[in-house]
């Protein structure tokens, strides 16, 4: 199993239906959110973690168990914290996953909230951004946009010979993401900012199943 593969079989099992109960009411893209919360506060309340994810205590409760079941993380008196294996975990996803970027709304992006995710080596992956777009969709978002970078220049999926220039916009993205060869970009929108961060990280989910 390759290490794609591996990270996103981790994401799945923290969702999965357990028989005989109810599908968990969270989604892959929290959980990365969740992941990325904790390693930034270091130490965080299981409260405060719910608020700031917009899920509820119960979910939370069974998110933060399977998070430790998979060795993901620490318990203590001071809150959630990354064990060394959850640190591991998220030092290899940074090798394929980039940390959000909130960037301004162009006629690229499709809300007035937008974060852009770039994704390593995995334009082979592509169609036409609609899975990606759908993906999105399903977690309250507007809408993702997916864009690769190919022979030099970022250009939209299908459409080959359209370069994506929209001014400064795609200066933004190629000065702060820097993409080489074969990188995506997709960009999550939404009606607020945490919409379009899990949008995106949904986005990103769909993309990384597809990699093979």
């Amino acid at each position: 199993m390759n290490e794609r593969s591996s990270l996103i079989e981790t994401f799945e099992g923290i969702v999965e239906k357990v028989a005989p109960g109810m599908a968990p009411s969270y989604t892959q893209a929290h959980v990365l959110m969740a992941l990325e919360t904790i390693q930034s506060f270091k130490s965080i309340g299981r409260l405060k973690l719910s608020r700031i994810l917009k899920i509820g205590e119960g979910a939370m409760r069974t998110m933060i168990r399977r998070l430790l079941q998979k060795g993901l993380v620490r318990v203590s008196r001071e809150g959630v914290s990354l064990s060394s294996e959850g640190e591991r975990f998220m030092s290899e996803l940074r090798k394929i996953v980039t940390p959000q970027l909130k960037m301004p709304s162009s006629g690229l992006t499709v809300g007035e909230y937008n974060v852009a995710i770039m994704v390593k080596d995995s334009s082979s992956a592509v169609r036409r951004g609609l899975e990606q777009r759908d993906a999105a969709i399903r977690v309250g978002a507007s809408g993702a946009t997916t864009l690769i970078f190919k022979m030099g220049k970022l250009i939209i999926p299908g459409m080959e010979e359209e370069e994506v220039y929209f001014n400064q916009t795609y200066r933004f993205l190629m000065e702060k993401m820097k993409p080489d060869e074969g990188d995506v970009i997709i960009i999550g929108s939404a009606e607020n900012e945490h919409l379009a961060s899990l949008g995106a990280k949904m986005a990103v989910m769909e993309l990384l199943k597809s990699v093979k």
